[in-house]
């Protein structure tokens, strides 16, 4: 069979998951009842308001009792690579608050944080070690079966005793615990960090800090579906430094602890902003878009420098952080769709456009003529190759750590799995980009946050009630992939976008 789109030898095929999403649903024993989402989920204001769908993750997929399984549908896929996390709630149910660590601190924020090996050992006897124990037995599974392990350690719920969002929103903030508005979550943070490089660190091949961690203080404080649930525009300046922060001083325990040759990044929701049109006003506000939404945070820990206008406003302080510098080792890149902008007066100085990217009709079409997820999310597969370019002047390692589709009848996955990784490959081969593997969201279907579990971006599908996995085509198709490392000749028509599908930015 004859390769179209070769990938570079090594390359990573995987797949990426959610510990929250996946773990609980087979047995009583996997229920995690200690995070911050949990108790969001099981809010019943929330449910009758519908705010959240009224599902709750102990109904799930049951990855905690099954891993073995799924790892086996990995393997039968061809995977050679696998990316999740431990759930800190699960790992440490109780605070951690008391075990002493010496924290260098001034008044732009917290420079470092040292955790030494007596204070490591009381974290042990903190720990739910049946929990710890437990992920040893999963990490070690997909290690055996030769893929390689990719840790990220914070993939959205907090601990219960870092975050109550049901008192936070119910307060406004002004009573607590307050999750990543509070500095002391930095310091739990590291702790937490530390904890599982010194635990699992002969076994991960690289790491992750934070996954999306934009996702965390936009949604969850501009009136979102996501805990707290507030809109408290005015907080999120802080809360984007805070885990600014906190990625630099978990960066810095694992590199302590796993060594400096240990691979620490950080994985983005990456959606790169367009302008509307070609006015120079719209390519301007597209550029502030792009800055706010996508550059932010990167400038921060990896040139050092917190600016203070956060991209909403026209001038701010520029804050130099040689203690941020240098911070990251790889970019994960999550790409789903775009972002269309259009110019306004007042700050940020650019709005998004609606009927495009993220804020389209479910199972319809865009205003440029796409079709559109069961999440209303705008199919735009050559998007990948722009959010990859966004990151190229850093000259850092990318990966593709998250890519897929809500696709319940696997109607749109195929011909968008292929599209995308002709985008992919186009960065490798033709813009020279350091990209060294893809991650397929996800394997099988899980619980999407809010929305429950009606939204399946599983290449398997799950029947939520017999746990069972069933191959949708798409499986097929990342199958055949994944064996000829790259798109084989028969699928090439669908690598590019149909023309009926270009549509146009009207």
């Amino acid at each position: 069979m004859s390769v179209v789109y070769e990938f570079p030898r090594g390359f990573l095929w995987g797949i990426s998951m959610a510990a929250f999403q996946y773990e609980m649903g087979a047995s009583k024993e996997a229920i995690d009842p200690n995070s911050d989402w949990y108790v969001w989920l099981h809010d019943e204001r929330n449910i009758k308001e519908g705010i959240v769908s009224g599902d709750v993750p102990e109904n799930g997929p049951g990855y905690w009792d099954l891993f073995r399984n799924d790892h086996r549908l990995g393997q039968w896929l061809g995977l050679n690579a696998w990316r999740l996390n431990p759930e800190w709630s699960r790992i440490f149910p109780k605070p951690t608050k008391d075990v002493k660590v010496t924290v260098h601190k001034d008044d732009e924020g917290i420079k470092d944080i040292e955790i030494s090996e007596d204070s490591l050992k009381k974290l042990d006897e903190l720990a739910n070690k049946s929990a710890v124990e437990h992920y040893r037995e999963i990490f070690s599974d997909i290690k055996n079966r030769g893929m390689k392990l990719i840790i990220n350690l914070y993939h959205w719920p907090l601990p219960l005793w870092l975050h109550d969002p049901i008192r936070v929103r119910d307060t406004n903030l002004r009573e607590g615990p307050r999750g990543w508005y509070d500095e002391d979550t930095i310091i739990e943070f590291a702790k937490f960090a530390a904890y599982i490089a010194w635990k699992f660190g002969d076994l991960a091949d690289m790491w992750s800090t934070f996954n999306e961690p934009n996702v965390t203080w936009s949604i969850g404080y501009s009136g979102g579906n996501f805990p707290p649930g507030i809109r408290r525009l005015d907080v999120i300046p802080r809360i984007m430094v805070n885990i600014a922060q906190a990625h630099a001083r978990a960066y810095d325990q694992i590199k302590r602890i796993v060594g400096k040759e240990a691979k620490v990044g950080v994985i983005y929701a990456t959606a790169p902003a367009e302008p509307i049109d070609d006015k120079e006003e719209n390519i301007e506000a597209a550029k502030k878009a792009d800055y706010a939404s996508n550059l932010w945070f990167f400038r921060a820990v990896i040139e050092g420098e917190i600016d203070t206008s956060y991209g909403t406003k026209e001038y701010g302080e520029v804050i130099n952080r040689k203690d941020m510098r240098n911070h990251v080792d790889w970019i994960g890149v999550n790409y789903y769709s775009r972002l269309v902008v259009k110019y306004q007066k007042e700050p940020p100085g650019f709005k998004f456009v609606e009927n495009y990217g993220f804020s389209c009709k479910p199972k319809s079409t865009s205003a440029a003529g796409r079709p559109t997820s069961d999440t209303g999310w705008e199919l735009y597969p050559e998007g990948v190759l722009k959010a990859l370019l966004l990151f190229a002047k850093y000259g850092k390692p990318m990966a593709i750590t998250e890519n897929g589709v809500a696709d319940a009848i696997d109607r749109h996955r195929p011909w968008l799995l292929i599209s995308t990784l002709y985008y992919v490959h186009k960065a490798i081969r033709e813009h020279g980009l350091n990209v060294f593997g893809y991650f397929h969201w996800s394997l099988i279907d899980n619980l999407e946050w809010a929305s429950g579990f009606k939204m399946r971006f599983g290449l398997f599908y799950v029947n939520m009630k017999t746990k069972e996995r069933v191959p949708r085509p798409s499986a097929f198709i990342y199958k055949h992939i994944i064996e000829e490392n790259g798109i084989p000749e028969y699928l090439e028509e669908y690598a590019r976008i149909p023309n009926f599908m270009l549509g146009k930015i009207e």
